[in-house]
């Protein structure tokens, strides 16, 4: 049986939307988008490989998919780390509207996305990766089919945007397992799912 995990970039605030440019996603109006670009250092970019070093497969919503789907596929370079495991790897995508997927070793996952998601670490080992996908992950963890979280929080205030966390998520503990800082002032924090809050009084 396969683990999910979530890697995700995060703003002071929790909002998640359009880290990487201006026009990865302006929706809603979002005017912020490339925020998390000033920031990437070498110990980011350390990070990450680190992270793509794992995955058997990958688990996209469809924003997320499209933002990928039009830029990875044209990194050919082999000693790529990143584009070489998204490229060769498996890719399950969770859409009501995608029709088709043009990006090699994709599967549209049409049905209900929680029985999906089940089965499809149930039938896989190693670990799904998630990358973004922010509606997808809420959905997830209000089931409790996310494992591990690595956030990603970087040291920018936006004041708008898609939080990750919004109200009305479900309660969830988390159980800390690593964590780091890069030279340019992003926390590197990684949880594993601990089951239910635990609660008390000072």
């Amino acid at each position: 049986m396969a683990t999910l995990s979530l890697t995700q970039f995060l703003t002071l605030d929790g909002v998640h939307q359009a880290p990487g440019g201006p026009q990865e996603d302006p929706s809603g109006g979002f005017e912020h988008g490339g925020w998390s670009v000033p920031f990437g250092d070498e110990d980011f970019g350390q990070f990450m490989n680190e992270v793509f070093t794992r995955p058997t497969a990958f688990l996209l919503g469809r924003r997320t998919y499209d933002i990928f789907s039009g830029y990875w596929p044209k990194q050919t370079d082999p000693d790529d780390p990143i584009a070489s495991k998204l490229n060769a790897l498996p890719k399950y995508v969770a859409t009501t509207t995608l029709e088709s997927a043009d990006w090699a070793g994709t599967t549209l996952l049409r049905g209900d996305v929680v029985k999906e998601v089940t089965d499809l670490k149930e039938s896989l080992d190693g670990e799904i990766q998630m990358h973004g996908s922010g509606g997808l992950a809420r959905t997830l963890l209000d089931h409790d089919l996310i494992d591990s979280l690595r956030l990603l929080v970087f040291p920018v205030i936006l004041g708008s945007g898609r939080r990750l966390f919004s109200d009305g998520v479900r309660p969830t503990a988390f159980r800390q397992t690593d964590a780091r800082t890069t030279g340019s002032g992003i926390t590197l924090l990684t949880y594993e799912l601990a089951g239910r809050p635990a609660y008390g009084s000072y």
